[in-house]
């Protein structure tokens, strides 16, 4: 009797084993498949819109041959789902633009060109294998040539308003030569003689009828995307309000005409620190800034108070329209 109870425990324990086991993969099963229900119902990749109409400069991209339109939708596709890079664009494109926008104008350069700091560098001081640095990566001959200071303690190439003022000398001259916007736009990549020799190779006289080594062959087109996503950021999913934006930090300008044998002493007596100091002069490139006798240096130091980020944000406006779109919020939910 006791042999047989046990083999009808037994009995029983195997087959409540089972059942649950088998519950536990049927479980297991239904919460991985409302799993990918889940990411069916949520998850959703669009086409982006591309433009009918656009130009550079004033100058019609011709956006009905297909290899054009392409190679544009391959650069709106790449930056649109590059997330944190053009969200990046954004931020810092509202802090500097307006530091270079009025140096444009003044050297009578379309303001489009902006859009060239955008694909050279995101606005960032990048320094690329080649050796090309700032938000305009010169080469250190290029930019000796258009007036820059380049030297162990001073490198203007990190200097935005000479830097700016030094890719006008560029563009002026190269529109001198080409009598064409883009075509000094894709020289401000592949040089005068690597545009010139492949547009007398190739016997045309068009950027867009030129074939090109990639590299240069997608440079217009990356900045016509950043000029189609920057001015209609909210077509491309991104709605950023002025407050998330960087903004300008209010500075004043020192005026300095001797040497100074201690940067980061000199910063302490200006009530900032060295970091500060470089943050707002990343032109300098030492612990010291020696006399220049043909030269007067101007350095930037923030105003009372507006290193702290509180302060700093009250000067960003108060509306919370989003970032140069009218298509508010409330119509796309």
């Amino acid at each position: 009797m006791k042999s047989k109870l046990k083999y009808i425990l037994s009995g029983v324990i195997i087959i409540l084993a089972c059942y649950f086991f088998i519950f536990a993969i049927l479980e297991k099963k239904d919460g991985d498949q409302d799993y990918r229900n889940l990411f069916y119902r949520s998850y959703r990749i669009f086409f982006p819109e591309i433009p009918v109409n656009m130009d550079f400069a004033g100058e019609k991209v011709p956006l009905d041959i297909y290899y054009v339109r392409e190679s544009l939708e391959r650069e709106i596709i790449a930056n649109t789902y590059m997330h944190s890079s053009s969200i990046m664009m954004f931020k810092r494109a509202y802090r500097w633009f307006p530091q270079i926008e009025p140096i444009l104008k003044k050297n009578n350069i379309p303001d489009d060109f902006k859009y060239l700091a955008l694909a050279e560098s995101n606005l960032t001081n990048a320094v690329s294998p080649a050796g090309a640095e700032g938000f305009w990566q010169f080469i250190k001959p290029t930019g000796k040539k258009y007036g820059l200071e380049i030297t162990e303690e001073v490198d203007e190439r990190y200097n935005v308003e000479k830097a700016t003022q030094a890719a006008c000398l560029y563009f002026q001259e190269a529109y001198e030569l080409y009598k064409n916007w883009t075509l000094v736009a894709a020289s401000f990549n592949r040089g005068f003689d690597g545009v010139s020799n492949a547009l007398e190779n190739q016997k045309v006289t068009n950027y867009y009828d030129l074939f090109l080594v990639d590299e240069t062959a997608r440079y217009v087109y990356r900045i016509l995307a950043f000029k189609q996503i920057y001015n209609h950021p909210v077509k491309y999913g991104f709605y950023l309000r002025e407050k998330d934006l960087y903004p300008q930090i209010p500075t004043y300008t020192m005026t300095i005409d001797s040497a100074i044998n201690d940067l980061p002493d000199f910063a302490i007596k200006m009530k900032v620190n060295y970091r500060v100091l470089r943050e707002l002069n990343p032109w300098l490139k030492r612990y010291t800034l020696p006399r220049n006798p043909n030269k007067v240096y101007s350095i930037k130091l923030p105003k009372e108070g507006f290193l702290k980020y509180d302060l700093l944000m009250h000067t960003m406006p108060e509306s919370e329209t989003f970032f140069h779109d009218t298509l508010k919020i409330n119509q796309v939910y």
